[in-house]
């Protein structure tokens, strides 16, 4: 069934852990599928090869290896707009770089590449870069969840559809253990030594953002500001993806109150870094609040540019095409319990499309306490998501860094 928006605001739509009812996710990879919206299209000429290919049990960066060391070419010279999670069916486009005068085509024909299955092959005359991408495309099967508890999930699911909920970054941002963050602290305050790849130093930086960006999100939704417009925002377009500056005061900023109701705008928080654009007011101070709160002089970060310069990141994630049907059994679910079997509980499919960067599990985890069944042992942190264990990766873009034109 589809699900259509109530006619007022759920208030319970944002539950906490405790009253969640559990809900089984990635009980196999076909559980989880996603994907890619690309940004563009390929041109058909150029010296980069963009590889359209559908993968089950594998990571984006040994499955972008595995191709590219087909095509005979450099593992060097890839590129990919987003990481996708090994436990799941994932479709995706990664570039290689080959010269004009090899044909990949018969190459990827006769290659044998376990758990991937190409799609589509084209050239291009640019690398594909992390960030490269409109969005992606989910649909995943939840288990075992309370039958008793449908209706109100489902009630809560199309809220979601309806406003949108808070664009918190999951636990998967911030590494295996959760330590990302504080790893990062000591090595800006110099209490320890940074990493010296680049992309570790990127991603240790990343998970820092994250993390403020999370504080800064949490006391606007404490205080119900998460998605309206306060003055002195700065505030995305939802169709162009343009910031500009809420007005202190006057009829522009009714005017802009009145379009983030209507989610055509959305107020922003800080991806903090040296180029970042501050927002004034009371954003501004609340912003300035956390940052110089967590390392001090903010102007501690501009040696750190290279890691991450800074950037704006909506406050509130649009989830488009929202729909819930109900799930068939699983693999060998129907044998092991008999059809129909109350005691297995019940399982939906819900498909959304969410922008770049925007993490499945932080929609999901407002409706259900989430259990993974691919993760060795389960977690209760949340950022987002309810109690979910941390995947391992679900589609990680690199925000703060600047996105490459096509």
């Amino acid at each position: 069934m589809t699900t259509t928006a109530p006619s007022a605001a759920d208030p319970a739509a944002a539950g906490s852990p405790g009253d969640l009812p559990a809900a089984v996710l990635r009980s196999s990879p076909a559980d989880f599928v996603v994907e890619e919206l690309p940004a563009y299209a390929p041109s058909g000429r150029g010296e980069h090869v963009f590889v359209t290919f559908r993968k089950t049990g594998r990571n984006t960066p040994d499955a972008v290896r595995a191709i590219a060391l087909a095509l005979g070419a450099d593992p060097g010279s890839t590129g990919f707009a987003g990481m996708k999670d090994r436990h799941a069916i994932t479709t995706q486009t990664a570039s290689i770089q080959l010269p004009l005068a090899r044909d990949p085509a018969p190459l990827l024909e006769k290659a044998e590449l376990p758990g991937i299955e190409i799609l589509a092959v084209a050239r291009h005359d640019n690398k594909l870069k992390p960030g490269h991408l409109v969005g992606n495309r989910f649909r995943i099967t939840l288990r075992g969840i309370d039958p008793s508890a449908l209706p109100l999930a489902e009630r809560r699911l199309a809220e979601i559809g309806r406003v949108g909920v808070p664009n918190a970054f999951g636990p998967q941002r911030f590494g295996r253990d959760g330590g990302n963050p504080e790893r990062a602290l000591a090595w800006i305050a110099g209490r320890e030594r940074g990493p010296r790849d680049k992309r570790e130093q990127r991603l240790l930086f990343s998970a820092l953002q994250s993390r403020w960006f999370n504080e800064v999100l949490a006391r606007r939704e404490a205080d119900g500001t998460w998605s309206t417009v306060l003055p002195g925002d700065l505030a995305k377009k939802r169709d162009s993806g343009g910031l500009f500056l809420v007005p202190l005061e006057g009829p522009e900023l009714a005017d802009a109150e009145a379009r983030a109701a209507a989610l055509a705008i959305s107020p922003t928080g800080p991806m903090f870094g040296r180029k970042m654009r501050w927002p004034e007011g009371a954003p501004g101070a609340l912003e300035l609040e956390v940052l110089t709160a967590a390392i001090g002089d903010p102007r501690r970060l501009d040696a750190f540019a290279h890691a991450g310069e800074g950037t704006r990141r909506p406050l509130r994630l649009e989830v488009d095409g929202l729909e819930v049907c109900a799930a068939g059994p699983s693999a060998g679910e129907a044998d092991a319990r008999g059809a129909g079997d109350p005691a297995a509980g019940q399982g939906i499919v819900v498909s959304f499309v969410l922008p770049k960067g925007g993490y499945a599990t932080t929609v999901l985890g407002r409706v259900f306490r989430l259990v993974d069944a691919s993760a060795p042992q389960p977690s209760t942190g949340r950022p987002g998501a309810a109690g979910a264990p941390a995947p391992e990766e679900e589609d990680a873009v690199d925000e703060g860094q600047p996105g490459a034109a096509p």
